[in-house]
């Protein structure tokens, strides 16, 4: 019998087969410190289930082998080994997964072209696939996650083996997997850097493939890598360039992470060593791994580190409002005023538009309905500035606040306490119009919606400061998601995401992460105020009729009424 006769014997039934076998994938049950679904920094000892998908059906052809091959980029067991299987050996031994991931809308979206028309493939030994994918995000090899909309064509090459079975010859490094799916074959982790101060962690959002030891993936990240190319301006590492990890895995024994270093590290300084191990901790902690400690060793003995102290924030500040002349914390139905704010705002005779409060009570950056922006605190009221068209203000953890035109977006300035001035550089280039702005809690990065061409973006970027903690200069803009609606606000919920609330006519708030994907829910009919929190369930949102909304599970529920200010806080 000769090898195509036996493959079209096969083809009849391998071909039905194929098209229900090749999308299918089940559940398999693994153990790990992450699970999957959970918010950064929460953990779980319950099991993990991790997609798998089918290898190669006998008789497939050219395009189903080319189906089988995109699914299996749900399976990263083996390093990928499901989806190898359906490469030809001499790519097997080449192919780079671990490249990047194009993430997709589905796959139903996904046109695949054959270069061999079905009736001939029993005839042909070389193939041609065109894949036309509809993208909307990827993720690059350092695990930096970047939306990315629009059409994408990839091409593979096929030759049929001697045993009449296609496999694939040439196929571009990297994996495909559909958005709905992405999430549960990889993991967003917060590694944590230091600002410029030596003072504060600052997270950097980075996603790998969800493995049995979250440890080993996000220390070899941290020690090996370097922070997201937006964010490098800055924030810095403790860990020296030529400090490595000296094994692939890092044990964890008693709640103790052993971590073994290079050589070098053995003639570091204390400063220097204690820091590695804060930073370190903090990244495992807020990966979801139960550690108590971090214990340093080179050549198989202990290495002495301390911990450095940070700067802490005070305690959850609550719901910050205006209403019926009293300003300050509502509790219940009672107002609790601000020692040395709430007295100065409420001395204030025009109306106000918005007030953001200091992380420490100590001051209140408060905006007029005619737009002037006032700082007030310590018995003084203090105009920082009178332009026309100014956006909402923002406080900064170093005691500026920020302003900007919202017709002069490069116009940007932020103003300490001795009421000077000083321009901030390469603010939102090539913006024409922004609309909301907010500086994250650590001070080292900005947050804001600005409008390129037609286009609404929120972005987010470096802040650049001086010695003295002068913001004097903003990095490279990252593009965080596209909105197709005009936004009403802008907040910081955590470290990690942002709240924007949108949609005038049908409001919505997007949960959106910095450095992952987002997700939208309903807003209260009326919204057009938003203030942040440290946490989702402390979001609030107040709407046009004076009522204040909180989350009370997926749905919002009233909780005052009368609100003519929903305040903010620093950082939130």
């Amino acid at each position: 019998m000769t090898r195509r006769r036996a493959s079209r014997m096969l083809r009849g039934a391998a071909l039905a087969a194929a098209a229900l076998l090749l999308p299918a994938c089940a559940g398999l049950p693994t153990s790990g410190d992450v699970t999957v679904g959970l918010v950064l920094g929460e953990s779980t000892q319950d099991v993990d289930f991790l997609p798998v998908a089918s290898g190669p059906i006998a008789g497939a052809g050219p395009q189903e082998i080319v189906e089988g091959f995109l699914e299996a980029g749900i399976t990263t067991s083996d390093n990928w080994g499901t989806a190898r299987e359906f490469l030809a050996p001499p790519l097997q031994r080449v192919w780079r997964p671990g490249e990047g991931v194009s993430v997709d809308a589905g796959t139903d979206t996904r046109v695949l072209t054959s270069s061999v028309p079905v009736d001939a493939v029993d005839d042909a030994e070389t193939a041609e696939v065109q894949v036309l994918l509809d993208l909307v995000a990827s993720v690059d090899e350092s695990g930096a996650y970047s939306e990315a909309p629009g059409a994408s064509n990839v091409m593979f090459t096929l030759e049929r083996r001697e045993d009449g079975e296609w496999r694939i010859t040439k196929a571009p490094d990297g994996i495909v997997i559909d958005e709905q799916r992405f999430p549960n074959v990889y993991e967003g982790y917060a590694l944590q850097y230091f600002d410029s101060g030596w003072a504060r962690l600052v997270p950097d959002v980075r996603w790998f493939p969800r493995r049995q030891s979250a440890a080993t993936t996000v220390t070899q990240a941290l020690i090996g890598g370097s922070p997201s190319a937006w964010l490098d301006p800055a924030v810095q590492s403790a860990f020296p360039a030529d400090v490595q990890l000296a094994q692939d895995a890092v044990p964890i024994t008693d709640q103790v992470a052993e971590v073994a270093l290079t050589r070098p590290a053995s003639g570091l300084d204390q400063v220097t060593l204690s820091r590695m191990r804060t930073q370190l901790q903090a990244t495992l902690r807020a990966a979801g791994v139960a550690v108590s400690q971090v214990r340093f060793t080179v050549d198989g003995r202990t290495v002495d580190a301390g911990v450095v102290e940070l700067i802490d924030d005070p305690p959850e500040a609550g719901t910050l409002i205006l209403r019926d002349g009293a300003f300050g914390r509502i509790v219940g139905d009672e107002i609790s005023p601000i020692p040395g704010i709430s007295e100065q705002i409420l001395a204030i005779d025009q109306p106000i538009a918005s007030i953001d409060v200091a992380i420490d009570d100590s001051t209140a950056a408060v905006q007029l309905a005619d737009g002037h922006v006032y700082l007030v605190g310590d018995g003084n009221r203090d105009e920082l500035d009178a332009r026309p068209g100014l956006i909402e203000p923002t406080l900064d953890p170093f005691g500026y606040t920020w302003t900007v035109p919202t017709g002069d977006p490069d116009a940007l300035q932020a103003t300490g306490g001795d009421v000077v001035a000083h321009a901030v550089a390469n603010a939102w280039p090539n913006a024409s119009q922004i609309s909301d702005m907010r500086v994250s809690p650590d001070g080292a990065r900005v947050a804001a919606v600005i409008t390129v061409g037609q286009q609404r973006w929120v972005v987010v970027a470096a802040v650049i400061r001086d010695a003295a903690g002068l913001p004097v200069e903003l990095g490279d803009l990252k593009q965080l998601t596209q909105l197709s609606a005009v936004a009403l606000g802008l907040s910081w919920v955590g470290t990690e995401r942002l709240a924007v609330l949108v949609d005038p006519q049908s409001p919505q708030v997007l949960n959106q992460m910095v450095g992952g994907p987002g997700a939208s829910e309903a807003a209260p009919g009326d919204a057009f105020s938003i203030a942040g929190a440290r946490a989702s369930a402390g979001v609030r949102v107040l709407g046009v009729g004076g009522q204040l909304f909180a989350h009370a599970g997926s749905a919002w529920r009233e909780v005052a009424t009368g609100v003519s200010v929903l305040a903010t806080r620093t950082g939130e």
